[in-house]
C-alpha cells in the first residue's frame, strides 16, 4: 500500500496533482487526487509530501493525497459511512476543513455537511448519525470556529445569490484570510478573488 509520496509537482488541475518521485527528470509520475484547496496552494515545480490512500478496484488503482495525516484520517473516517466513496469524501474535504467537519458532527448539524456538492440531506444526516460519536470536538476556540463556519455559510449564500455556483463560492471562502471575521469583510475578499 502506498501511504506517503514525496516529490515535485509537475502538473496540476483543479483536484489532481502529478507528482514526480525519484531522480530529477528520470522518476515516476503519480496521478494523485487531492482536495481542491491543496491543488490551489501547490504550484508546479514545488516539492511536496502527501499522505496517501490507495483505492484498489478491479479496473483501477486510484491514489488520493492529503497534506496532513489529520486530513487523511478524516478522509478514511468518512469512507466508513455506507454510501460514501472516495470521491464524496474528497469533495467533503474540498469544502470543509477537518475541524469544520468535526464541529458539524459534534454539534449534529447535517445542514453544513449537505452543502458539499454530491451530498444530499439524507446522506448528510447519515454521516452525522454514524460519525458523531467517533470524533472529538476540534481543539482550539470552538466559539470562534463555529462563528466562522456560520459566517462562511452566509458568504456562500450571498455569492450563490449573486450568480456564482456553490463550488465556486466554497472555493472562494476557503481562500479567505483568517483575520477577516465579518460577513462583509469575507464577502469583499471573496469577490476580489473572482476579479483576479
Amino acid at each position: 500500500m502506498i501511504r506517503l509520496i514525496r516529490g515535485v509537482v509537475i502538473a496540476r488541475t483543479r483536484d489532481v496533482l502529478v507528482v514526480e518521485v525519484g531522480a530529477t527528470g528520470g522518476g515516476l509520475g503519480f496521478k494523485v487526487f487531492v482536495p481542491e484547496p491543496t491543488a490551489a496552494r501547490l504550484v508546479e515545480g514545488a516539492p511536496t509530501l502527501l499522505h496517501t490512500y490507495l483505492q484498489v478496484r478491479e479496473d483501477a488503482l486510484t491514489l488520493f493525497g492529503f497534506e496532513s495525516e489529520d486530513e487523511l484520517n478524516v478522509f478514511e473516517l468518512l469512507l466508513t459511512v455506507n454510501g460514501v466513496g472516495p470521491k464524496v469524501a474528497l469533495a467533503t474535504l474540498s469544502t470543509l476543513s477537518p475541524d469544520a467537519l468535526r464541529l458539524a458532527l459534534t454539534n449534529q448539524e447535517p445542514a453544513i455537511i449537505a452543502r458539499v456538492p454530491g451530498i444530499g440531506k439524507r446522506t448528510a444526516e447519515k454521516i452525522v448519525l454514524e460519525l458523531k460519536d467517533k470524533v472529538k470536538p476540534p481543539a482550539g476556540n470552538l466559539e470562534a470556529l463555529a462563528q466562522l463556519t456560520s459566517i462562511d455559510a452566509e458568504v456562500i449564500d450571498a455569492l450563490v445569490a449573486l450568480g456564482y455556483s456553490v463550488v465556486e463560492a466554497q472555493r472562494a471562502v476557503q481562500g479567505l484570510p483568517k483575520d477577516a471575521t465579518t460577513v462583509e469583510e469575507r464577502l469583499r475578499y471573496a469577490l476580489s478573488q473572482f476579479g483576479n
